[in-house]
């Protein structure tokens, strides 16, 4: 796309103020522009962020051009320009609408509760060669993400896929407005995003309104509800009900009913737009399953590794290296890359914004791997090495080139990355933790749905983030704009700063030990006792600091660490007239928030810790002292006690202690089945013959035991984990680093993934640790760090 800024002023009915410039992009995440000159920031006001607080840094990082809703001193910014709208959103939608109304291609729309990502994926994949085809990236499939994906649009593109999902009533019409597709194709109707609809019906028509104007659709005739439904809403159009049946699907290297029902109307839509199938079909042995998210792993001698091989175009790439600036803190920035293949640009123009991007993204070094992309090295400025093929990276490969950097691998799956990524992988253990990091944002802003209005957050990042991670956790939660981290040591504290977390970090254990190092990385301390407060008085006089944040720990009934309210005048003497030390914030802690019956207790700890806080900031009246009380369970069941802030720690990793259902799974633990075993009557299996087999049986062996953190009182079939959706429980006793499991009658082979705990019912961590008569958390923090942990993100 190209405008100028007036024009988006008059097109959006807006008011411009300032210079007029040239836009070529737009953005609503300020994290890394793409080109700053040519990009036009669409500030949005959410439930959680303002992007209009944004807008200093960007001007800052030569952005010229931004969108908002709310009045700015623009004359703090004389070379940008403004363009002024009552609503940012619905200006952004105004232009997408625009920018559609002028593409002269097809748009298809996919719509449907599941399958609309891999059915967009694999009609790319199938995209006859000569063929210009644009989709939308990831799930850009919100009022947000559709505005954009229509704005990426050239102009030249022969097809253009975008997805469209909705969760509440309302929301497709003015998603219609935007995409007004061609052709519809809708996938499936079912439970995902149900909570906002009466019942599925209710669901189904919503979605359907997508389809308003498009004179053909396609759908899954085996589904009567919805074949139904559509005849009666659509049948003055071209209807194309399909099935696996439909066609010759004997070459589709899946055979799972999803997947052949995404690969017939994938099929589909090209038959209907007057393609010859044969090619399509030619291409379909070769389509590779799609991965949803890009995974963040823990690479070789200090590296971080990001994984992606959702796509390959040049889209997908401008997004997967917004995130790897995201996480690499002060590392340099490695690129290896693949051919781009299906761009519909001619390759000459394609690497020449290759390049480009990765000028803007200040990409450290690119490793560039097949025959394409090597007769274009020229285009690149940056350091760069370039390969006919994976197998010859990997025989040139030396893992000395490869420490204390961020590497992004972005490949078409035809390259087979997965063997770089192996080889650029810390851990190889075949049991990974997996943390969604995108459920954990959706946690937070539940939590954040709770607080008043200015009530800050600290989260609890402590014990390597429950189990999770330290580093990776924190760079999200550093962009999400939380106000405080905490953790239980002073070593916590400086890995993450060494790691480029630049906010605030609470040490809640901070002994004399530490001091010194805490101050060299700027880490605050938990007072809590006068010799504490002493040692750290003089700490900092050493080092020649003033003013330096304290946060006091009061103890008003958990009797653990604190100052109790016969210590506050000599607190309050201690800090009066010196310019050392000021205090950032008191606090205390919770004994019994999360359980009904020590709620009188709870009230008593809240009255007396206002008591004893009212005394110290009466003492102090002008230093802003932030007040807290509320835990995970204080910010659910004791609302009247927010204060300034909250500390919320199991709550971000999916627990809550009274709407469960309002939260989402941080973590699953999967492994695989390494072997099978078929057994006989009067066998046993495992340490102590404790396994004992009275019927045939057939075991799976899965390498993961006690020394990863499985507790060995899950054995002889306390616990049981889900072989292909079955549960399977453990056979005889938990080994150090194996368990067997017993899969009678479940279809499985050798390979197959098992969940050991995840977010099915029953075989959740809050059940496993039901069953251990423990609580989640030391389920979470005992997994050992042997166990490879990989981070997803949409």
């Amino acid at each position: 796309m190209t405008y100028r800024l007036e024009e988006i002023a008059s097109i959006t009915g807006s008011t411009l103020t300032g210079r007029d410039c040239r836009i070529e992009r737009v953005i609503t995440d300020s994290r890394n522009p793409y080109d700053p000159a040519a990009t036009l920031f669409v500030a949005i006001r959410g439930n959680n962020h303002d992007g209009h607080a944004f807008i200093r840094s960007l001007y800052a990082g030569g952005v010229r051009a931004f969108l908002t809703d709310t009045d700015i001193d623009t004359a703090a910014y004389p070379e940008a320009g403004f363009v002024r709208c009552p609503d940012s959103v619905a200006a952004l939608q105004r232009l997408a609408t625009y920018h559609r109304n002028r593409f002269r291609g097809t748009v298809v729309a996919i719509t449907g509760s599941n399958g609309k990502t891999v059915t967009k994926e694999w009609i790319a994949q199938l995209c006859p060669p000569g063929v210009k085809l644009f989709r939308s990236p990831r799930s850009y499939n919100s009022q947000i993400g559709v505005a954009l994906s229509l704005l990426m649009l050239d102009g030249d593109e022969r097809l253009a896929i975008i997805e469209a999902g909705i969760s509440e009533p309302g929301e497709m019409e003015r998603l219609e407005r935007m995409i007004r597709p061609d052709v519809g194709i809708f996938t499936n109707l079912g439970d995902a995003h149900q909570e906002h609809f009466s019942d599925l019906g209710q669901k189904l028509n919503e979605k359907l309104i997508l389809f308003r104007q498009a004179q053909t659709i396609i759908y899954n005739a085996s589904a009567p509800t919805v074949a139904q439904r559509i005849c009666e809403l659509y049948g003055d159009r071209q209807l194309a009900g399909v099935t696996p049946q439909s066609y010759d699907l004997s070459t589709l290297p899946f055979s799972d009913g999803a997947s052949r029902e995404n690969a017939a109307e994938a099929i589909a839509l090209y038959d209907v737009l007057g393609f010859d199938r044969q090619p399509v079909l030619v291409s379909l042995p070769t389509l590779q399953s799609v991965a949803m998210r890009m995974e963040l792993k823990e690479g070789i001698s200090g590296c971080k590794l990001v994984n992606d091989s959702y796509n390959s175009d040049i889209n997908s790439l401008a997004l997967s290296l917004d995130y790897l600036v995201s996480v690499a803190g002060g590392q340099p920035k490695i690129l290896i890359l693949s051919d781009i293949r299906q761009s519909g640009l001619p390759a000459e123009k394609l690497y020449e914004q290759v390049a480009a991007l990765l000028r803007t993204k200040r990409i450290d070094t690119l490793i560039g791997i097949g025959e394409e992309i090597v007769q274009h090295a020229a285009s690149f400025g940056c350091d760069k090495a370039f390969y006919r093929n994976t197998d010859e990276f990997l025989r040139s490969y030396n893992r000395t080139q490869f420490v204390n950097k961020s590497i992004l691998l972005k490949g078409s799956r035809a390259f087979g990355f997965e063997k770089i990524s192996h080889a650029l992988e810390q851990r190889t253990h075949t049991t990974v933790l997996e943390v969604n990091l995108d459920n954990m944002i959706h946690n937070l802003n539940y939590f954040r749905s709770l607080l008043d209005p200015g009530v800050r957050i600290m989260i609890m990042d402590k014990a390597s983030g429950y189990g999770t991670g330290t580093y990776e956790v924190a760079s999200m939660l550093q962009h999400q704009g939380v106000s405080f981290l905490a953790v239980a040591f002073a070593d916590e504290g400086v890995t993450l700063r060494e790691a480029g977390i630049t906010m605030p970090v609470v040490v809640l254990n901070a002994d004399s030990d530490s001091f010194e190092i805490m101050i060299d990385y700027g880490l605050e301390p938990e007072i809590y006792s006068f010799s504490s407060l002493e040692a750290f008085s003089q700490a900092v006089r050493r080092h020649g600091e003033t003013r330096y944040p304290i946060h006091l720990k009061l103890d008003t009934g958990m009797h653990r660490l604190g100052f109790t309210e016969s210590d506050i005048d000599g607190v309050v003497a201690a800090l009066r007239n010196q310019r050392t030390l000021y205090i950032r914030s008191v606090f205390t802690h919770l004994a019994g928030s999360d359980e009904e019956r020590h709620n009188d207790f709870t009230r008593e700890q809240i009255a007396r810790y206002t008591a004893m806080s009212d005394r110290l900031l009466e003492a102090f009246p002008g230093e802003h002292i932030i007040r807290h009380v509320c835990n995970t369970a204080g910010i659910e069941r004791f609302p009247e006690a927010q204060f300034d802030m909250v500390r919320l720690g199991v709550g971000l990793y999916g627990i809550s202690f009274a709407h469960q259902e309002q939260l989402l799974p941080v973590s699953t633990l999967r492994s695989r089945i390494v072997q099978i075993k078929e057994l006989q009557p009067g066998e046993t299996v495992g340490y102590g013959r404790w396994g004992i087999i009275d019927r045939p049986t057939r075991t799976a062996t899965v390498p993961i035991g006690y020394a990863d953190g499985l507790d060995r009182h899950l054995s002889r079939g306390a616990w049981s984990m889900l072989v292909n959706g079955r549960p399977a429980p453990i056979i005889g006793n938990i080994c150090m680093d194996t368990c067997m499991l017993d899969i009678t009658g479940i279809d499985a082979r050798e390979g197959d993934p098992v969940t050991i705990f995840g977010a099915e019912p029953g075989n959740t961590v809050s059940d496993m640790a039901a069953v251990l008569k423990t609580i989640p958390y030391e389920i979470m923090t005992s997994i050992s760090t042997r166990v490879k942990r990989v981070y997803t993100k949409e």
